[in-house]
């Protein structure tokens, strides 16, 4: 307390704005009217807990039962979809059993009648879209088939060993779910057996494939399987639950439901399904385990013995309408107790609130008259930081111009030897040209005297051009930018490495478009990007075989490359993480400074520049600029 009012005193407030209310201990009294209330909070938390719980229980449920209506709902248009498939494909060898052709062809059996009835079973077999027709003779030899000829066909293969064979021989007709010998695929064989005059003449089968129903199960987001009468697992949406059971099956089961669907080393792994309570169920049909409604149904004279089963996923709708009614009670209670709270506390607040007011009051302008003290320090703070700042960010820009002048000095002094022989040139031809003229000036031919002065002045305009681009390069370059043609700076950076460009025997390639683009830049100071670009293409050709650099220039809607690429020996790993870091070089006297030069003026230019990685040999950079409207 003491702190609080020196610092209070500091600041120029009055303490006596602090003192309207008098400290208040409490009692044995107070102590015990703490107890109570605590005990009193208990058992209301308690009690509303209990209500928010079982309000969630009731909700899960009635959710729970919601679901299993919806589940009772799609079941019938899901067994109906198989009954459908099934049905259709079960009337084909009923029908062909009675048909005059696969009669006449057991009667009085030859090639002829065999190949016609093999075309007959497989139009038949296209137009029901039935997996395979096939007829097998009274020994068990297919000699007939909807696919003969095919690698897969049927047409002599013993089916004696089929259940489907033996009881259709036995009583008629016979349906049975298996693994196709010859495909190793999975399917509904419905047999019906050929009668004629004498006795049995052999068998018509028609095996049913279920890819199509279960591809629609599956479709539906519900999980949907099959079952015959011991619980193995036939048709699903879940293919890795097939072949499997329900339950576990002792060894003499196992064998039993082995021999049953002819499926020889099956073992029958339980599926990973559980009963939970009610209508629910466990289940991992994903290789997680989640909550299922599930329902089920016998599938009758449509397939004998399966039985249909639907399960609907639950859990997160359930947690979700138990969450629900969780929140909707919980907050329903809430806003009842706060109704009776504010109606029990609104006496005492009336008569607290002013004393409240008045401390709030002092309190708040004393935290004001100490924000405002401590903004105003911080205002002077923030001044001269900002101050530092401008100074330190102006230091910053003069030293990275004078950086830059540095590199274009440095690389005039690679260049000024280059450059000086380009210079020698003309000159040594200006004096022959002069010792020439004066020699047909005295011999009187005074118009071949003015072709050699023509020709003077023209060397020395040459001498001026070199000379002025590499004044030009020198200067210090402004900030200003201004439209300018991409092709005239690609020639000033050509022109300044003219010599060494000859006298390293590098072959330039420049692929040009119809029209120069236009590009915002400084002309300097992207000659200087160039120039680096160019030099260190240079450098890295030296003892190749070989030797070429490519500048290829591209126009886009709203940018303009221009990629400077040689087939040196490239850039070693560690070069190309580091590359645009200070003092990161591959060259002996290098500072490493050219390309982190270069890539800021690019970047101050409003472009970028890039080390293309797609490149396959050698090195290959590519700056971007901003193209000009």
């Amino acid at each position: 307390m003491a702190g609080l009012e020196n610092a209070v005193a500091e600041d120029g407030i009055d303490k006596g704005t602090l003192q309207h209310a008098p400290l208040m201990f409490p009692g044995r009294s107070a102590a015990g009217r703490s107890l109570w209330l605590a005990v009193l909070l208990a058992l209301l938390g308690a009690a509303l807990g209990f209500v928010v719980f079982a309000t969630g229980q009731i909700a899960g449920a009635g959710a729970e039962y919601a679901l299993r209506n919806r589940a009772l709902a799609a079941l019938p248009l899901v067994a109906d979809s198989l009954k459908a498939d099934v049905e259709k494909q079960r009337l084909i060898p009923l029908i062909l059993a009675r048909d005059g052709a696969v009669q006449e062809m057991f009667c009085s059996p030859s090639s002829a009648k065999e190949a016609a009835l093999d075309d007959k079973l497989r139009g038949i077999a296209r137009d029901a879209t039935a997996s395979v027709v096939y007829v097998i003779n009274t020994e068990g030899i297919a000699v007939a088939a909807s696919n003969a000829g095919e690698p897969t066909s049927f047409v002599g293969n013993d089916y004696r060993y089929r259940h489907y064979f033996t009881e259709a021989m036995a009583n008629g007709t016979a349906t049975q779910y298996a693994l196709g010998t010859t495909s190793a695929r999975p399917g509904l064989y419905l047999a019906s057996r050929v009668d004629g005059s004498e006795g049995p003449l052999g068998v018509v089968v028609v095996k049913v494939e279920l890819d199509r129903v279960e591809s629609s199960w599956r479709e539906s987001g519900f999980v949907v399987f099959t079952t015959d009468e011991r619980g193995a697992v036939l048709a699903t949406s879940v293919p890795q639950w097939r072949f499997g059971d329900l339950s576990p099956l002792s060894e003499e089961e196992t064998e039993t439901t082995r021999d049953h669907l002819q499926l020889s080393g099956a073992t029958f792994k339980p599926v990973p399904l559980s009963q939970r309570g009610g209508n629910m169920v466990t289940a991992s049909p994903a290789g997680r385990s989640a909550g299922f409604v599930a329902v089920s149904r016998d599938l009758g004279k449509a397939v004998p013995g399966w039985r249909l089963s639907l399960l609907i996923p639950a859990d997160a709708e359930i947690s979700s309408a138990a969450i629900t009614g969780r929140v909707t009670t919980l907050l329903a209670l809430i806003l009842l107790g706060f109704v009776v709270f504010v109606i029990v506390r609104r006496r005492r607040a009336i008569r607290q609130r002013q004393e409240a007011l008045a401390r709030i009051n002092t309190e708040l302008e004393y935290r004001v008259n100490l924000r405002t003290a401590d903004l105003r320090r911080t205002d002077q703070a923030l001044a001269h930081e900002i101050a530092e700042r401008e100074n330190a960010e102006e230091r910053v820009r003069r030293l990275r111009d004078e950086l830059a002048q540095a590199n274009r000095l440095s690389i005039l002094g690679q260049i000024a030897a280059g450059v000086a022989h380009e210079i020698n040139q003309p000159v040594a031809a200006i004096r022959t040209y002069a010792e020439s003229a004066a020699r047909l000036l005295q011999n009187g031919r005074s118009q071949d005297t003015a072709g050699n002065l023509s020709s003077i002045v023209a060397m020395t305009g040459r001498i001026g051009s070199i000379t002025e681009t590499l004044r030009s390069f020198s200067r210090r370059a402004t900030g200003a930018i201004w439209p300018l043609p991409a092709e005239e700076a690609i020639d000033g950076a050509l022109s300044l490495l003219s010599g060494r460009i000859r006298d390293s025997g590098v072959m330039i390639e420049r692929k040009r478009t119809d029209s120069s683009p236009m590009v915002m830049a400084s002309r300097i100071r992207l000659e200087q990007i160039l120039v680096n670009l160019l030099q260190n293409a240079l450098d890295a050709l030296e003892d190749q075989p070989e030797p070429q650099v490519e500048i290829a220039l591209t126009a886009k809607e709203e940018m303009v490359a221009i990629s400077v690429r040689d087939n040196g020996p490239g850039l070693a790993p560690d070069i190309r993480r580091n590359l645009f870091m200070p003092f990161t070089t591959s060259k002996e006297k290098g500072l490493g400074l050219g390309l982190v030069i270069s890539e800021e003026i690019a970047r101050e230019l409003g472009g970028s520049l890039r080390l293309d990685t797609n490149h396959e040999k050698g090195a290959s950079f590519t700056v971007e600029l901003r193209r000009a409207a």
